[in-house]
């Protein structure tokens, strides 16, 4: 497997203000689900650990993953508790705003197979699964590549409504990037992660459009950001981050890793969907224009 993930996936209601809407969209998601589905679109073996209730929105996220060719044999189905479920309205002029309705349904430390992390190339995991409820099995999983040698990537995806405290978001994210030998950061987060922000980890500071740097062995290499048509950029943060793992584990040189991660952000803002419209292999000229 070249890449093993873990985090919480949600159904998604997106609509307008819902006190005046009188329709919605339903979709799935996850930060890390997102990850898994654009790397495994480009060909590469990807699996998901996560926890679902037994209900017709956690089949709808496993029936999503199958289908994408994600290895989900370690997600556990909790017959006690339903699958959240997060709601996004769009407000004009404004980014949408975010009500989790999240549920009893927790990733425990027991739920981390060893073994599994221990055979893949490249551990990803996030800050928005550090902040929601599955901080201890994430750092068991961290623990376990550390011990089996495995590269561990981070994004740090830090959301305000998620972090009550600033004080406990820096610290808990500050141990969490230092933990990583692949960092992506957006550049409004970098004063939370100073200390990780030293040494030989490869840190990517992403600026949205106006592109993303990354410095590897000592050297600076920048990317422009990518003008493309957007629907909706949710999700894009993820798909790029996707597009990079996928060059990273190719062995592209830096900047074409940043390129790949931009395409495939674009491809995910051209539709409303989170995951839903990143590229195959196949696809990825098509939006590529030096292609």
């Amino acid at each position: 497997m070249d890449v093993y993930t873990l985090g919480e996936a949600f159904g998604v209601v997106t609509s307008g203000r819902i006190r005046h809407e009188h329709e919605a969209r339903l979709d799935v998601t996850g930060a890390e689900f997102t990850v898994a589905v654009g790397l495994a679109r480009l060909g590469h073996g990807v699996g998901w650990l996560g926890k679902v209730g037994d209900d017709e929105l956690g089949a709808r996220i496993l029936t999503a993953l199958r289908g994408e060719g994600v290895d989900v044999s370690d997600v556990r189905v909790d017959e006690a508790a339903p699958t959240g479920l997060l709601l996004r309205e769009s407000r004009l002029g404004q980014p949408p705003w975010v009500t989790y309705y999240r549920t009893g349904v927790r990733l425990a430390q027991g739920n981390v197979p060893i073994d599994r992390i221990a055979a893949s190339r490249l551990l990803h995991v996030s800050g928005i699964t550090a902040a929601l409820s599955a901080r201890d099995a994430m750092n068991a999983a961290i623990r376990a590549a550390r011990t089996a040698g495995v590269a561990v990537s981070v994004t740090i995806d830090y959301n305000d409504r998620l972090w009550p405290d600033l004080r406990e978001a820096e610290e808990i994210l500050s141990v969490l990037a230092c933990s990583a030998d692949v960092l992506f950061v957006r550049q409004s987060e970098l004063d939370l992660v100073k200390p990780a922000l030293t040494g030989d980890r490869e840190v990517i500071v992403i600026r949205g459009t106006r592109g993303a740097s990354v410095r590897v062995d000592g050297v600076r290499h920048d990317a422009p950001g990518l003008s493309a048509p957007v629907v909706d950029r949710n999700g894009s943060g993820d798909a790029f981050v996707a597009g990079y793992l996928s060059a990273l584990l190719e062995g592209l040189h830096p900047a074409d890793r940043l390129r790949r991660g931009f395409l495939l952000g674009a491809f995910a803002s051209s539709g409303p969907s989170d995951w839903q419209g990143l590229p195959t292999r196949a696809e990825l000229p098509l939006l590529d224009l030096d292609a």
